[in-house]
Protein backbone atom coordinates (compact mmCIF):
# COMPACT_ATOMS: atom_id res chain seq x y z
CA UNK A 1 0.00 0.00 0.00
CA UNK A 2 1.53 3.45 -0.73
CA UNK A 3 -0.54 6.27 0.16
CA UNK A 4 0.33 10.15 -0.11
CA UNK A 5 -2.44 11.01 2.44
CA UNK A 6 -4.04 9.20 4.88
CA UNK A 7 -7.31 10.48 6.65
CA UNK A 8 -9.05 8.80 9.41
CA UNK A 9 -13.06 9.30 9.66
CA UNK A 10 -14.89 8.22 12.23
CA UNK A 11 -18.63 7.27 10.68
CA UNK A 12 -22.04 7.96 12.57
CA UNK A 13 -25.61 8.58 11.25
CA UNK A 14 -28.02 10.30 13.24
CA UNK A 15 -31.86 9.23 12.43
CA UNK A 16 -30.44 7.83 9.50
CA UNK A 17 -28.40 10.19 7.60
CA UNK A 18 -24.71 9.97 7.60
CA UNK A 19 -22.81 12.49 9.43
CA UNK A 20 -19.05 11.43 9.05
CA UNK A 21 -16.52 13.24 11.39
CA UNK A 22 -13.03 13.43 10.52
CA UNK A 23 -10.72 13.16 13.17
CA UNK A 24 -7.15 12.66 11.90
CA UNK A 25 -4.62 13.77 9.14
CA UNK A 26 -6.34 17.35 8.00
CA UNK A 27 -4.62 20.54 9.59
CA UNK A 28 -6.70 23.12 10.68
CA UNK A 29 -7.78 25.69 7.73
CA UNK A 30 -6.59 29.53 7.86
CA UNK A 31 -8.86 31.94 9.56
CA UNK A 32 -9.77 33.56 12.95
CA UNK A 33 -12.94 32.34 13.23
CA UNK A 34 -14.66 28.88 12.28
CA UNK A 35 -16.58 30.60 10.05
CA UNK A 36 -13.41 31.88 8.62
CA UNK A 37 -12.13 28.28 7.92
CA UNK A 38 -15.05 26.84 6.59
CA UNK A 39 -14.07 29.93 3.44
CA UNK A 40 -11.10 29.00 3.36
CA UNK A 41 -12.04 25.14 3.23
CA UNK A 42 -14.16 26.13 0.27
CA UNK A 43 -12.26 28.76 -1.66
CA UNK A 44 -8.52 26.75 -1.37
CA UNK A 45 -8.85 23.03 -0.06
CA UNK A 46 -12.65 21.83 -1.35
CA UNK A 47 -10.66 18.98 -2.48
CA UNK A 48 -11.46 17.48 0.94
CA UNK A 49 -15.02 17.18 0.67
CA UNK A 50 -14.74 16.07 -2.76
CA UNK A 51 -12.78 13.20 -1.63
CA UNK A 52 -14.52 13.02 1.27
CA UNK A 53 -18.20 12.63 -0.52
CA UNK A 54 -17.87 12.22 -4.36
CA UNK A 55 -17.25 8.11 -5.18
CA UNK A 56 -15.23 6.13 -4.55
CA UNK A 57 -14.72 6.90 -1.44
CA UNK A 58 -18.47 8.94 -0.43
CA UNK A 59 -21.59 9.34 -2.21
CA UNK A 60 -24.51 11.65 -2.42
CA UNK A 61 -25.86 10.55 0.70
CA UNK A 62 -23.17 11.33 2.51
CA UNK A 63 -22.32 14.86 4.45
CA UNK A 64 -18.37 14.54 6.73
CA UNK A 65 -17.65 17.42 9.22
CA UNK A 66 -13.99 18.63 10.15
CA UNK A 67 -12.89 18.81 13.56
CA UNK A 68 -10.94 22.07 14.28
CA UNK A 69 -10.03 23.49 17.31
CA UNK A 70 -12.04 26.25 18.27
CA UNK A 71 -11.82 30.04 18.29
CA UNK A 72 -13.29 31.38 21.01
CA UNK A 73 -12.27 30.43 24.96
CA UNK A 74 -15.58 29.50 25.45
CA UNK A 75 -15.90 26.11 23.32
CA UNK A 76 -14.92 23.12 23.47
CA UNK A 77 -14.40 22.21 19.67
CA UNK A 78 -15.08 23.70 16.25
CA UNK A 79 -16.45 21.91 13.26
CA UNK A 80 -17.28 22.66 9.94
CA UNK A 81 -19.80 20.84 7.77
CA UNK A 82 -19.15 19.80 4.37
CA UNK A 83 -22.42 18.65 1.93
CA UNK A 84 -22.78 17.46 -1.41
CA UNK A 85 -23.29 20.94 -2.84
CA UNK A 86 -22.20 23.66 -0.11
CA UNK A 87 -20.83 23.94 3.38
CA UNK A 88 -23.66 24.91 5.73
CA UNK A 89 -23.46 27.05 8.23
CA UNK A 90 -25.42 25.16 10.85
CA UNK A 91 -26.77 21.92 10.71
CA UNK A 92 -28.63 19.52 13.52
CA UNK A 93 -28.16 15.97 12.48
CA UNK A 94 -24.59 16.60 11.80
CA UNK A 95 -24.08 18.73 15.65
CA UNK A 96 -25.89 15.52 16.25
CA UNK A 97 -22.91 13.17 15.13
CA UNK A 98 -20.06 15.30 15.32
CA UNK A 99 -20.88 15.75 20.00
CA UNK A 100 -21.65 11.58 19.80
CA UNK A 101 -18.33 10.81 18.44
CA UNK A 102 -16.40 13.77 20.29
CA UNK A 103 -17.65 12.19 23.59
CA UNK A 104 -17.80 8.47 22.42
CA UNK A 105 -13.77 8.82 21.72
CA UNK A 106 -12.73 10.72 24.41
CA UNK A 107 -11.73 13.88 22.06
CA UNK A 108 -14.13 15.47 24.68
CA UNK A 109 -13.91 14.13 28.55
CA UNK A 110 -17.58 12.11 28.57
CA UNK A 111 -19.80 13.23 31.84
CA UNK A 112 -22.06 10.94 33.31
CA UNK A 113 -25.62 11.48 33.48
CA UNK A 114 -24.96 14.61 31.86
CA UNK A 115 -22.13 16.73 29.24
CA UNK A 116 -21.91 19.73 28.29
CA UNK A 117 -20.71 20.19 24.62
CA UNK A 118 -20.01 23.79 23.82
CA UNK A 119 -19.28 23.86 19.71
CA UNK A 120 -18.13 27.02 17.57
CA UNK A 121 -20.13 25.89 14.14
CA UNK A 122 -19.55 28.40 11.55
CA UNK A 123 -23.00 29.53 11.88
CA UNK A 124 -22.65 30.34 15.65
CA UNK A 125 -21.99 28.81 18.69
CA UNK A 126 -23.83 25.59 19.80
CA UNK A 127 -24.46 24.19 23.03
CA UNK A 128 -25.03 20.72 22.77
CA UNK A 129 -26.53 18.71 26.25
CA UNK A 130 -25.85 14.87 25.78
CA UNK A 131 -27.37 12.40 27.82
CA UNK A 132 -25.17 9.63 28.86
CA UNK A 133 -25.02 6.46 30.32
CA UNK A 134 -22.20 3.54 30.80
CA UNK A 135 -19.57 5.49 27.88
CA UNK A 136 -22.66 5.77 25.39
CA UNK A 137 -24.07 9.22 24.50
CA UNK A 138 -27.93 7.73 24.35
CA UNK A 139 -29.43 11.69 22.94
CA UNK A 140 -28.25 14.67 21.90
CA UNK A 141 -30.03 18.25 22.78
CA UNK A 142 -28.83 21.16 21.07
CA UNK A 143 -29.82 24.74 21.86
CA UNK A 144 -29.76 26.00 17.62
CA UNK A 145 -28.89 29.39 16.64
CA UNK A 146 -31.45 32.06 16.47
CA UNK A 147 -33.84 30.85 13.52
CA UNK A 148 -36.62 32.94 12.24
CA UNK A 149 -38.97 34.30 9.54
CA UNK A 150 -37.88 35.77 5.94
CA UNK A 151 -41.55 35.43 4.07
CA UNK A 152 -44.51 33.58 4.65
CA UNK A 153 -46.60 32.62 1.58
CA UNK A 154 -44.31 33.69 -0.78
CA UNK A 155 -45.99 32.71 -4.42
CA UNK A 156 -43.27 31.16 -6.46
CA UNK A 157 -43.20 29.55 -10.31
CA UNK A 158 -42.12 26.52 -10.22
CA UNK A 159 -41.45 24.43 -13.62
CA UNK A 160 -44.06 21.26 -13.47
CA UNK A 161 -46.01 22.79 -10.75
CA UNK A 162 -47.32 26.17 -11.43
CA UNK A 163 -47.41 28.97 -8.45
CA UNK A 164 -47.60 27.26 -5.44
CA UNK A 165 -46.80 29.51 -2.24
CA UNK A 166 -43.94 28.62 0.45
CA UNK A 167 -42.76 30.03 3.68
CA UNK A 168 -38.90 31.07 3.50
CA UNK A 169 -37.07 30.24 7.07
CA UNK A 170 -33.95 30.33 8.47
CA UNK A 171 -33.09 27.73 10.66
CA UNK A 172 -29.08 27.58 10.41
CA UNK A 173 -29.46 27.03 7.03
CA UNK A 174 -31.89 29.03 4.89
CA UNK A 175 -35.32 26.75 3.87
CA UNK A 176 -38.15 27.09 1.21
CA UNK A 177 -41.60 25.09 3.03
CA UNK A 178 -43.89 24.01 0.92
CA UNK A 179 -47.17 21.71 1.79
CA UNK A 180 -46.67 18.15 0.57
CA UNK A 181 -49.95 17.42 0.95
CA UNK A 182 -51.41 20.21 -1.56
CA UNK A 183 -48.25 18.88 -3.86
CA UNK A 184 -50.28 15.24 -3.79
CA UNK A 185 -47.48 13.40 -1.47
CA UNK A 186 -48.69 11.59 1.85
CA UNK A 187 -44.83 11.17 2.45
CA UNK A 188 -44.13 7.84 2.24
CA UNK A 189 -41.04 5.87 1.53
CA UNK A 190 -42.31 4.74 -1.83
CA UNK A 191 -42.51 8.82 -2.95
CA UNK A 192 -38.58 9.32 -2.15
CA UNK A 193 -37.59 9.89 -5.83
CA UNK A 194 -40.54 11.89 -6.53
CA UNK A 195 -40.62 13.81 -3.32
CA UNK A 196 -36.62 14.13 -4.27
CA UNK A 197 -37.40 15.52 -8.15
CA UNK A 198 -40.20 17.94 -6.42
CA UNK A 199 -37.70 19.12 -3.79
CA UNK A 200 -34.99 20.45 -6.18
CA UNK A 201 -37.47 22.35 -8.55
CA UNK A 202 -38.67 24.14 -5.97
CA UNK A 203 -35.22 25.01 -4.60
CA UNK A 204 -33.99 25.83 -8.25
CA UNK A 205 -36.94 28.23 -8.57
CA UNK A 206 -36.42 29.36 -4.99
CA UNK A 207 -33.01 30.47 -5.54
CA UNK A 208 -33.85 32.34 -9.05
CA UNK A 209 -36.83 34.14 -7.28
CA UNK A 210 -36.69 34.71 -3.81
CA UNK A 211 -33.96 36.77 -1.79
CA UNK A 212 -32.60 36.29 1.72
CA UNK A 213 -29.94 36.90 3.21
CA UNK A 214 -28.73 36.76 6.94
CA UNK A 215 -29.07 40.11 8.43
CA UNK A 216 -25.61 39.20 10.56
CA UNK A 217 -23.98 37.61 7.85
CA UNK A 218 -24.58 38.63 4.33
CA UNK A 219 -22.60 35.59 3.12
CA UNK A 220 -25.26 32.87 4.33
CA UNK A 221 -27.97 33.49 1.29
CA UNK A 222 -29.90 31.87 -0.56
CA UNK A 223 -32.49 29.00 -0.54
CA UNK A 224 -30.29 25.93 0.04
CA UNK A 225 -32.92 23.42 0.66
CA UNK A 226 -36.61 23.06 0.52
CA UNK A 227 -38.56 21.11 3.08
CA UNK A 228 -42.31 19.56 2.20
CA UNK A 229 -44.43 19.47 5.11
CA UNK A 230 -47.69 17.74 6.14
CA UNK A 231 -50.06 20.09 8.01
CA UNK A 232 -49.19 20.81 11.32
CA UNK A 233 -50.51 18.40 13.84
CA UNK A 234 -50.44 20.66 17.18
CA UNK A 235 -48.20 20.80 19.93
CA UNK A 236 -46.91 17.40 21.77
CA UNK A 237 -47.63 15.85 18.67
CA UNK A 238 -45.68 14.41 15.72
CA UNK A 239 -45.65 15.78 12.11
CA UNK A 240 -44.01 14.30 8.51
CA UNK A 241 -41.76 15.84 6.53
CA UNK A 242 -39.41 15.59 3.80
CA UNK A 243 -36.79 17.68 3.32
CA UNK A 244 -34.44 17.50 -0.10
CA UNK A 245 -30.48 18.33 -0.12
CA UNK A 246 -29.20 19.70 -2.77
CA UNK A 247 -29.05 18.24 -5.58
CA UNK A 248 -31.59 16.27 -5.08
CA UNK A 249 -31.94 13.54 -2.68
CA UNK A 250 -33.96 13.09 0.92
CA UNK A 251 -32.71 13.88 4.27
CA UNK A 252 -32.64 10.41 5.82
CA UNK A 253 -33.21 12.20 9.77
CA UNK A 254 -36.15 14.52 10.82
CA UNK A 255 -33.47 16.89 10.23
CA UNK A 256 -32.62 20.15 13.25
CA UNK A 257 -31.87 23.14 10.92
CA UNK A 258 -35.89 21.83 9.15
CA UNK A 259 -37.17 21.70 12.30
CA UNK A 260 -35.69 24.63 13.63
CA UNK A 261 -37.07 26.48 10.44
CA UNK A 262 -40.45 25.40 11.06
CA UNK A 263 -40.78 26.22 14.63
CA UNK A 264 -39.84 29.60 13.52
CA UNK A 265 -42.79 29.87 10.97
CA UNK A 266 -45.39 28.06 13.42
CA UNK A 267 -44.20 30.76 15.95
CA UNK A 268 -44.78 33.72 13.58
CA UNK A 269 -48.15 32.36 13.00
CA UNK A 270 -49.12 32.33 16.38
CA UNK A 271 -49.22 28.40 16.55
CA UNK A 272 -46.33 27.89 18.69
CA UNK A 273 -44.95 29.94 21.90
CA UNK A 274 -41.54 29.90 24.28
CA UNK A 275 -41.81 25.93 26.25
CA UNK A 276 -44.09 24.57 23.29
CA UNK A 277 -42.67 21.04 21.61
CA UNK A 278 -43.16 19.11 18.90
CA UNK A 279 -41.84 16.28 16.79
CA UNK A 280 -40.80 15.76 12.95
CA UNK A 281 -40.98 12.27 11.99
CA UNK A 282 -38.75 12.25 8.27
CA UNK A 283 -39.80 9.76 5.56
CA UNK A 284 -37.49 7.36 7.03
CA UNK A 285 -39.60 7.05 10.07
CA UNK A 286 -37.04 8.77 12.63
CA UNK A 287 -37.41 11.41 14.80
CA UNK A 288 -36.24 14.77 16.27
CA UNK A 289 -37.72 16.34 19.04
CA UNK A 290 -38.19 20.28 18.76
CA UNK A 291 -38.86 22.66 21.69
CA UNK A 292 -39.03 26.75 21.99
CA UNK A 293 -37.06 27.82 24.21
CA UNK A 294 -37.70 31.30 23.95
CA UNK A 295 -37.89 34.07 21.75
CA UNK A 296 -34.71 36.85 20.59
CA UNK A 297 -34.63 39.20 18.12
CA UNK A 298 -31.89 39.19 15.27
CA UNK A 299 -31.59 42.42 13.38
CA UNK A 300 -34.57 44.11 14.55
CA UNK A 301 -36.50 40.77 13.23
CA UNK A 302 -38.67 38.38 15.62
CA UNK A 303 -36.91 35.23 15.89
CA UNK A 304 -36.90 32.07 18.51
CA UNK A 305 -34.13 29.81 20.13
CA UNK A 306 -34.79 26.38 19.25
CA UNK A 307 -33.68 23.12 20.56
CA UNK A 308 -33.44 19.83 18.76
CA UNK A 309 -33.33 16.54 20.43
CA UNK A 310 -32.12 13.18 18.71
CA UNK A 311 -29.63 10.60 18.53
CA UNK A 312 -26.36 8.89 16.75
CA UNK A 313 -25.30 6.05 16.69
CA UNK A 314 -21.19 5.66 15.64
CA UNK A 315 -21.15 2.97 12.92
CA UNK A 316 -17.19 2.46 12.41
CA UNK A 317 -13.84 3.55 12.16
CA UNK A 318 -12.03 3.97 8.49
CA UNK A 319 -8.58 5.17 7.08
CA UNK A 320 -9.10 6.76 3.71
CA UNK A 321 -5.94 6.16 1.31
CA UNK A 322 -5.24 8.75 -1.62
CA UNK A 323 -2.76 6.24 -3.71
CA UNK A 324 -0.28 8.65 -5.67
CA UNK A 325 -1.55 6.72 -8.84
CA UNK A 326 -5.21 6.41 -8.10
CA UNK A 327 -6.86 8.40 -11.36
CA UNK A 328 -9.61 9.54 -8.84
CA UNK A 329 -7.76 11.53 -6.06
CA UNK A 330 -10.72 13.72 -5.58
CA UNK A 331 -12.99 10.94 -6.47
CA UNK A 332 -15.98 11.46 -9.07
CA UNK A 333 -19.39 11.98 -9.85
CA UNK A 334 -21.92 10.82 -12.53
CA UNK A 335 -25.45 12.27 -12.49
CA UNK A 336 -26.82 8.12 -12.31
CA UNK A 337 -26.28 8.56 -8.43
CA UNK A 338 -25.36 12.20 -7.73
CA UNK A 339 -28.71 13.82 -7.01
CA UNK A 340 -31.52 14.44 -9.66
CA UNK A 341 -30.05 17.31 -10.94
CA UNK A 342 -26.06 16.16 -11.21
CA UNK A 343 -25.00 19.41 -9.74
CA UNK A 344 -21.80 19.81 -7.71
CA UNK A 345 -23.02 23.15 -6.59
CA UNK A 346 -26.34 25.25 -5.19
Amino acid sequence: MRARRTITVVGCHAGGEIGNVVVGGVLPPRGETVFEQMQTLSREDDWLRRLLLREPRGSVACHANLIVPPTRPDCDAGFIIMEPTEYPAMSGSNTICTTTVLLETGIVEMQEPESVVRLEAPGGVVEARAACRDGRCESVELTNVASFVEQLDAPLEVEGLGTIAVDVAYGGMWYAIADAHALGFGLEPGEARELSLVGERIRAAAREQLTCVHPDNPAIAGVSIVQLAEPWQGVGQVTRNAVVVAPGRLDRSATGTGLSARMAVLHARGLMRPGDQMTHASVLGTTFDGRIVEETRVAGKTAIVPAIRGSAWITGISQLFVDPDDPFPEGYLLPDTWGVSGLDEQ
